[in-house]
Parts: C-alpha cells; structure tokens; sequence
C-alpha cells in the first residue's frame, strides 16, 4: 500500500489534514524549553505555608481538571483549523448550452472578393471567418463541432467545448481544401450523422455556403428528408454577392439582370423541411444580424458533472474548544473563591 493510499481518508476527512501536526507542539514546547518545575508554586511568599493551611485542598482540587481541559481545546482547536469536513450526496446540476454543429463552404466560390470588412473588400471566406470567430467567442457553455465541405465533405472538429480548437481549425482552412465543387447534401449527411447521438432538440446545424449544390453524392433535400427524420435543424445561411461584376471603390454593384449565385430556393426548402430557419447575407453587416439571430435560440438544459459537495464541520469542534475554555474559567474562579485569605480586624 502506498503512502497515498494510506493517507487518502485522511484527505478525505480534512481539507488542510497537514495542520494536525501542530497537535503535539505544548508538549514539545514544554520538554524542551526552559521553565520551572511544573510542582513548584509560582510564587513564594513568606506567609506561603500558613496561607495554604487556612485555604485547605479546596483550590488546588478544583483547579485539578484545568490542565485536561486546556490539552482538549488545544486539540479541538487544532482539529477545528484542519477544516474537517463531510462528503454530501451526489448532485448533478443541469447546464444550459447548445450543441452546435457548423458546416462551412470552402469551394472555390468563397474566394470571390465582393464583400466589405474593416475599410476593404476581402473574399468571402476571410469575412465568413471573421463573423463565425465572433460568433464563437459568444458561445459559452455551449460544445460546438466543425465541417468543411467542397467537392467533399470533412469533419475537422467533433462536438467540443474546446471553442479556440474549433476558432484555430477554422482560421487554418483555406478555399478549395476540400476540393473546387460544393457538396451540400453530403455536408448535411456528415452533420447528420455527427449529430445523431445527441439527445433529441439538441441537434442543430448551422449551413454556411455560397453555392449551388454541384458535387456529392446525396441530393441537398434528400439529405435535408434524412436530418429530419433524425431530429436535426438546419439554419441555412446563403452568404455572398453577386460575382464578379462592377464596383465603385472596390464596393461591388449588382447589375439588372446579373443572376445570383447562390441557390436560395433550395436553401430555404432544407430549412422549411427540418423546421429551422433560412436566412441571406450580402455583406458583414447582415451576417453578424444573422448569427446574432441564431444566438437567441432557446438553449437546452443537459445533465452536468456528478459532483458530491463538501460540508464543512469545523463548527462543532470549535464549538467544544470554546466549551472548554469557559469551564476553565468557571474552574479558575472557582478555585480562587476557594482561598480565604484573613484579613487584619479594623481597629
């Protein structure tokens, strides 16, 4: 048996059980330090033996527990600071979170430059990551995984609360890393998948692309008839201008005429079919409007850590060393009142 295993009631039983060790320190202090003779009276007077004959045993009888009382205060004491304390009965409080999934498009798409960030046109994935990052900072107590899709779909991080893993991931991906096409359907059956083991009304999927479904192998609604039949919500989100075109001060303008890319009808009927929500976004502004939407989702309550809380005890022996240290007064006092001392008639 090792030291730790020997120990570990008494870690159980004492927060700082290491205080214990002060228990023994009178006695030390008394063996080794200089001092009188413990039978000897603290004081000598001349009239001494004459005083202790007229007093009789009656002080010195009374005053006989006192040392035993002081070593048990003492004790108590020294118990009392060690903080005993009592293992309670298992709690397991509930958490309020969400549990997220996010599907990102990396198609060759989403390196269009048409959207404004911070004074500048940038590409849409670079604005895409920027609000997601934002996002993600908002979403505490929440575990949250991430999917990427192109001509493929891939799970970079599973359900995590671990949100800079899932910030650092994304941060790290680039346009066409899955490949030039975009896979919707396959993005939805990956998250479907993912999502399955959660408790039901705890699955959600957040779909971010700019694109028309143009590779996988599933159909974007067959996939949406699956996720429902699973208990997932899908909240699409079609995300971008209008291509390449013309712009006023690196501001891109829509033309009359000039077809969207992005295939919102489809987006919208995923979203109708599992019971979420369809939102479009043509630049940051309406993008954070959207995510700030999906943040007002009523959370979900889920079971917590099992946990067994500690009761601190140290009242009780505390008490009993405040116990003691009256009966020594009263003993003191009563020792004193014991002694007659008489006094010279007044003439």
């Amino acid at each position: 048996m090792t030291l730790a295993e020997l120990f570990a009631p008494l870690f159980a039983a004492f927060a700082w059980p290491w205080l214990l060790l002060a228990l023994p320190l009178p006695w030390l202090a008394r063996r080794v330090l200089p001092g009188r003779d413990a039978g000897a009276p603290g004081l000598r007077v001349p009239y001494g033996d004459r005083l202790g004959a007229l007093a009789g045993n009656t002080g010195p009888v009374r005053a006989r527990g006192i040392p035993a009382l002081a070593w048990l205060a003492w004790c108590l004491l020294v118990v009392a600071a060690a903080r005993p304390q009592q293992l309670g009965d298992v709690v397991q409080p509930p958490q309020t979170g969400r549990d997220l999934m996010l599907a990102v498009d990396l198609s060759g798409s989403m390196e269009e430059r048409d959207i404004e960030l911070g004074g500048r046109v940038v590409s849409r994935l670079t604005a895409g990551k920027a609000v997601i990052a934002d996002f993600l900072e908002r979403r505490a107590g929440d575990r949250v995984g991430l999917i990427v899709f192109g001509e493929r779909a891939y799970a970079l991080t599973p359900l995590t609360r671990d949100l800079d893993t899932v910030r650092e991931q994304l941060d790290g991906t680039v346009t066409r890393l899955a490949g030039g096409g975009t896979a919707i359907g396959d993005a939805i059956a990956l998250a479907t998948k993912r999502l399955r083991k959660q408790p039901p009304g705890q699955r959600v999927l957040i779909l971010l692309t700019d694109g028309v479904n143009s590779a996988g192998i599933l159909d974007p609604l067959k996939a949406a008839e699956l996720a429902r039949d699973d208990g997932v919500r899908i909240h699409t989100i079609a995300f971008g201008g209008y291509g390449a075109g013309l712009s006023v001060f690196g501001v891109p303008i829509r033309m009359p005429g000039q077809a969207q890319q992005t295939d919102e009808t489809t987006l919208q009927r995923i979203a109708q079919t599992t019971g979420g929500r369809a939102f479009v976004a043509r630049d940051v502004d309406q993008l954070l409007g959207i995510y700030a939407d999906i943040d007002r989702i009523e959370p979900v309550k889920h079971p917590g850590l099992r946990l067994r809380p500690r009761i601190e005890r140290f009242a009780w022996p505390l008490a009993g060393a405040l116990l003691c240290a009256a009966l020594m007064l009263l003993l003191g006092a009563a020792g004193q009142a014991g002694v007659r001392v008489p006094g010279r008639a007044s003439r």
